[in-house]
């Protein structure tokens, strides 16, 4: 506890005088925090093409909101008059707008899927973990020595059939299976 009252504190910085600990001034410790890295060339070359491009769509989307609201005022009358048929077309257009829209939407979202899939793929199979090496080689291992245990016991059938064959015809009575080999 005495320690802290000789050096300032529990950080060791003096109170009041705008020092920190170690006897550098704060605003070089908050510094110190702060990434030193600013934007790259081609972060500040897309922010500069990309913000006056987004400001200028966002003034075109604001000229086609406002020619909308006029041309809707303008056409009021128009559409009161001519409702018993337009309300039907309307109807109808909205609805194929819709459809096309949706489709288009859908259409999209399945291909970036499967964008997305053929990339991950992609990637899985281009850095193929170890352990999946092994696990193959491990099975390429196993077939073959169940190949090569499957061929002995083809050899010791077929030397068992010879034996019988040459040891007397098939006249035996109970013997013929009671040894076995081991394989």
């Amino acid at each position: 506890m005495a320690d802290r009252d000789t050096r300032g504190g529990i950080y060791g910085g003096t109170h009041g005088q705008g020092v920190g600990g170690g006897g550098r001034p704060v605003g070089e410790q908050v510094k110190g925090m702060i990434h030193d890295k600013g934007p790259t060339a081609t972060q500040a070359l897309t922010v500069a093409t990309l913000f006056p491009l987004g400001g200028l769509l966002l003034v075109l989307s604001g000229l086609a909101l406002a020619g909308s609201v006029v041309g809707l005022a303008v056409a009021t009358p128009v559409f009161l008059l001519f409702s018993p048929v337009l309300v039907p077309a309307a109807l109808l257009i909205g609805m194929a707008v819709t459809g096309f829209l949706t489709s288009g939407a859908l259409g999209l979202g399945g291909l970036s899927s499967l964008t997305c899939l053929a990339n991950t793929a992609r990637q899985a199979f281009q850095r193929t973990p170890d352990y999946v090496e092994e696990a193959r080689r491990r099975m390429a291992e196993a077939a073959a020595h169940a190949g090569h245990k499957t061929a002995q016991a083809g050899h010791a059938i077929q030397s068992r059939a010879q034996e019988a064959g040459a040891g007397g015809g098939g006249a035996s009575t109970g013997g013929a299976g009671g040894g076995r080999a081991s394989s």
